[in-house]
């Protein structure tokens, strides 16, 4: 692209002085030059010994675990911190049991869910990309237009 319409300021924060369009995607090259898109700039996380920690990466490892309808890794208190949103219809069906004992039981298995989510991050991550805990997010994220989880509202 050449630019914004009229907006020159605009132009020179998004384009490069040698025309590359900035788009905030962070990549590395392997020794094939094949790009790799690790995340994005605006997400990011530092962590406390300075490394840069992609939330995106922990959270395509955690949207491969059983039960994980979707994700979204933050950090509170300098502690990454996974907020998971189960298929409890699908968690429901795994664990029939009698109607009045059902509640309970969920609520148990949802905690054993949830322990051996971090366990089974945590040995697919590296050691500063793991997380310090999980917690149940009981509804959808909310969403753009684009259904792009809307990062902004969780931190």
């Amino acid at each position: 692209m050449k630019g914004y319409y009229k907006e020159p300021k605009l132009t020179a924060e998004v384009l490069t002085e040698d025309g590359w369009f900035k788009t905030g995607d962070l990549g590395v090259l392997d020794k094939e030059n094949n790009l790799f898109i690790k995340g994005r700039l605006k997400n990011m996380i530092v962590g406390a010994s300075g490394e840069n920690i992609y939330p995106e990466e922990i959270e395509s490892v955690i949207n491969n675990f059983r039960f994980v309808v979707e994700s979204l890794v933050i950090q509170q208190k300098g502690k990454l911190v996974a907020l998971v949103h189960l298929n409890m219809e699908e968690i429901e069906k795994k664990y029939q049991v009698i109607r009045q004992d059902m509640a309970d039981l969920l609520e148990d298995k949802k905690q054993e869910l949830l322990t051996e989510l971090k366990e089974y991050v945590n040995s697919k991550v590296n050691k500063f990309s793991q997380i310090n805990k999980v917690e149940l997010q009981p509804v959808p994220f909310q969403k753009t237009a684009t259904f792009k989880i809307k990062r902004f509202l969780y931190t």
